[in-house]
C-alpha cells in the first residue's frame, strides 16, 4: 500500500488513528491537521511512529521560529528580489505547480555581498510556502488533492563560481530544511542544460537530499524541450523552455512569474568580503615558500581554495607536479595558474579549478619576494569529487549525441 489517503492497509490506518492521538497538543497549530498533513510525516519515516512524531515536532518549532504562518506577507531586500534568480510558472499534467530554479544565473558573491545567507535560505522558505498555498488553491480548483510539486533546475552557465564554499552552503542548508520541513512534497526534480560541471555540483549537496529525493532527479538530455512535455504539458510551459506559454505582452520569458537573475550591481554591495572560516594558519618565512600538495585521482576534480594573509600581500599559483613522489622546485613543475602577488590581507582570496588530469596539483604560498617580513596565512583546501552516477549520466547522454548541456 502507499501510504496515501485511500490507498491505507489496516496496519497504516492504526498507526495514522494512533500518531493523530499523540499529537492532540499540536493538532491546533498545525497549518493543516487533515488525513493527507500527517500520512507525509508518516511516510517520510516509513511510519516509524516515534520518528515520525520527533520530525512533526521540530518541524512545529520551525514555523515558530520562521513564523511561517506570516511568511507569506514578508518581502526580501530590494537586491534579492531582484537578482535571486526563479519563479513559479504553470502546473504539470496533473496540476502540481511547477518551480523555475536557475541555478547557473545566479551571481552568488554579488548576492552574498549584498545580503545575509539566511536571508537569501529565507526567500528559498518562502518560495516553498507560496508553492503548498498554490496546491491548495489548485486541490480546490480541481476538486482533488494536489500535494506536491514539480522543480526545473536549469543549470544554464553553473560554472566554478557558483562551488564557492559560502554559496554552496546556501544550497545544503536550503536542501536540508526541506527535507526536514517539506517530505514528500517533492514530484519531479528536472535537471536541464547540465554542464560538465554538474557531478561535482551535485555531490556537494547530495548527502543533504534522502534517497527519496534523489530518485525523483531526471537529467534531461540535448533534447530536453521535447523530453520536458513528458511532464509538463507544452501551453504550461515558457516559450524560452520549450512550451508555448508567453507573457501578456508576448515575452517568451514570462518574466511576470521568472526572474532570470543576473550580475550584482556593486553599487548594491554592504561589505567587501564574505566571513569565513579557515582550516589552516601557518607563517611562511621571508624569502622562502609554502607548498601544499594535493592529490588528484581521476580527471574531473575540482580543487577549491579560500586564503587569507595577515599585515601584507602574499604570492599565490597553483602547479602540477612532473614527477611523483618527490620534492620538486616550482620552476620545475607544469604551471597550472600562473603565479600572481595578491592583496589578501585587504580582501581574502578564493578560487577553483578543474583538474582535468590525475596527478599532484601543488598550491604555493610564496614570499620569496619579501626579504624582511615574514607572512602570516590562513587557507582551506579541498578536492571536491564529481558524483560517479551523475558523471556517467552526463557521459552517456554525450555519447549518444545528447548533452544535457546543449
Amino acid at each position: 500500500m502507499s501510504g496515501r489517503v485511500g490507498d491505507l492497509s489496516s496496519q497504516q490506518q492504526e498507526a495514522l488513528a494512533r500518531f493523530r492521538g499523540n499529537l492532540q497538543d499540536l493538532l491546533p497549530t498545525m497549518p493543516k491537521a487533515d488525513d493527507y498533513f500527517l500520512l507525509r510525516w508518516l511516510r517520510a519515516q516509513n511510519f516509524d511512529l516515534k520518528k515520525a512524531e520527533d520530525m512533526l515536532r521540530k518541524h512545529m518549532e520551525f514555523r515558530k521560529q520562521q513564523d511561517l504562518d506570516n511568511i507569506l506577507t514578508w518581502q526580501a531586500s530590494e537586491v534579492v528580489q531582484l537578482y535571486d534568480s526563479g519563479g513559479m510558472c504553470g502546473y504539470d499534467y496533473e496540476g502540481c505547480p511547477v518551480w523555475f530554479d536557475l541555478v547557473g544565473a545566479l551571481d552568488p558573491k554579488g548576492l552574498l555581498l549584498s545580503a545575509s545567507k539566511q536571508e537569501l535560505i529565507r526567500k528559498r522558505i518562502k518560495a516553498f510556502e507560496l508553492l503548498l498555498k498554490e496546491c491548495e488553491i489548485q486541490s480546490q480548483k480541481l476538486g482533488r488533492k494536489i500535494e506536491t510539486v514539480v522543480i526545473v533546475f536549469d543549470l544554464e552557465g553553473l560554472s566554478l563560481k557558483h562551488l564557492w564554499k559560502p554559496a554552496v552552503e546556501v544550497y545544503q542548508q536550503y536542501f536540508a530544511l526541506v527535507e526536514a520541513n517539506y517530505p514528500e512534497t517533492i514530484k519531479h526534480l528536472l535537471v536541464v542544460r547540465a554542464p560538465r560541471l554538474f557531478p561535482v555540483a551535485f555531490n556537494l549537496v547530495k548527502s543533504f537530499l534522502t534517497e527519496v529525493t534523489q530518485k525523483k532527479i531526471v537529467i534531461l538530455g540535448g533534447n530536453w524541450k521535447q523530453e520536458m512535455s513528458k511532464f509538463i504539458s507544452p501551453d504550461q510551459v515558457p516559450m524560452e523552455y520549450g512550451g508555448t506559454m508567453t507573457d501578456p505582452d508576448g515575452n517568451p520569458k514570462c518574466l511576470t512569474k521568472i526572474n532570470y537573475g543576473g550580475e550584482v550591481p556593486k553599487s548594491y554591495h554592504l561589505h567587501n568580503q564574505v566571513r569565513v572560516q579557515y582550516e589552516h594558519t601557518v607563517t611562511v618565512g621571508r624569502g622562502s615558500s609554502l607548498q601544499v600538495d594535493n592529490e588528484i585521482l581521476f580527471p574531473g576534480c575540482v580543487l577549491r581554495w579560500q586564503f587569507a594573509s595577515d599585515g601584507a600581500d602574499i604570492g599565490f599559483g597553483v602547479f602540477l607536479k612532473t614527477q611523483q613522489g618527490e620534492q620538486q622546485r616550482v620552476g620545475e613543475m607544469t604551471e597550472v595558474l600562473s603565479s600572481q602577488r595578491y592583496n589578501a590581507h585587504m580582501v581574502p582570496e578564493d578560487g577553483s579549478l578543474t583538474c582535468h588530469k590525475p596527478g599532484v596539483y601543488v598550491l604555493c604560498f610564496d614570499n620569496t619576494y619579501s626579504l624582511i617580513h615574514a607572512k602570516k596565512v590562513s587557507y582551506t583546501v579541498e578536492v571536491l569529487l564529481p558524483d560517479k552516477a551523475a558523471e556517467e549520466k552526463i557521459q552517456g547522454l554525450e555519447a549518444t549525441g545528447s548533452s544535457p548541456a546543449q
